[in-house]
């Protein structure tokens, strides 16, 4: 039984699994949104939000925790310098999934993740 046992292995060695999700949050935040499968982006938005808190923190640790895991100095900088300012009066939900239809090889579920812009409130500024 798998109760209270967080996170999909998706058919992934640990070590696998973590450099792909290094990867795939280095290409989001890098590009600001990426073309995945549903399963991979609903566990790599944890990761990402992670990553956005520790730009929003801002000091030398958190800098380095975030170069830790990216990887990329270039990636870091655009982290902290543009995309976490965007969110500084956001608590959390920095990412958005758009499900896009089904993959024609597998019938994979496909969805594009992109990060949400700091003007994207909808609804809840109009209410």
């Amino acid at each position: 039984m798998r109760h209270k046992v967080a996170g999909r292995k998706l058919g992934r060695k640990t070590e696998h699994r973590l450099a792909m999700f290094r990867n795939m949050a280095t290409s989001l935040l890098q590009h600001e949104r990426i073309y995945t499968t549903v399963p991979k982006a609903k566990d790599l938005r944890s990761f990402v939000d992670w990553l956005i808190t520790l730009g929003k923190r801002g000091d030398l640790h958190a800098r380095r925790q975030a170069l830790g895991f990216v990887r990329s100095k270039k990636v870091v900088h655009k982290l902290f310098a543009e995309i976490a300012p965007r969110y500084r009066d956001r608590n959390g939900g920095y990412t958005r999934i758009v499900k896009m239809g089904f993959r024609r090889g597998d019938g994979a579920p496909m969805c594009l993740i992109e990060l949400v812009e700091a003007g994207d409130r909808g609804s809840q500024e109009s209410a």
